[in-house]
């Protein structure tokens, strides 16, 4: 039950990750989206830039470790998702260079969607 736990932790993660890089795009299309969104990618930019590790990762772990699983084995759904949200040589300028990366994107985004609502209220 745990590695099946573990999955799914690994799984919430990556859809937290893509939702993290990507949702301002869910908001240009559904804006209350949003509310939910900017504070999702202030908290990934801040784990990035600050060095911290999300609180998903030790959950993940420990409960692969209550599963009898060392925390590196090679599963299929470890396999398939673990390279996205733990890539080897994930080094301190590598994140920080992620956190710029998530902050940039999402400012791009909400500026579009910003100049976007501004010239319908023009019109």
């Amino acid at each position: 039950m745990n590695r099946l736990a573990a999955d799914g932790v690994l799984l919430l993660h990556l859809l937290f990750v893509g939702f993290v890089c990507l949702g301002g795009l869910l908001a240009l299309r559904w804006p209350r989206v949003a509310w939910v969104h900017v504070p999702a990618a202030a908290w990934g930019a801040l784990v990035e830039l600050a060095g911290w590790v999300c609180p998903l990762t030790p959950l993940e772990e420990r409960l692969r470790a209550g599963g009898g699983a060392p925390g590196g084995s090679s599963e299929f759904i470890e396999r398939l998702v673990s390279f996205a949200i733990y890539p080897e040589g994930l080094s301190r300028p590598v994140q920080i260079a992620l956190g710029v990366a998530v902050l940039v994107i999402n400012a791009c985004v909400y500026g579009l969607a910003l100049a976007r609502r501004s010239r319908r209220t023009q019109q």
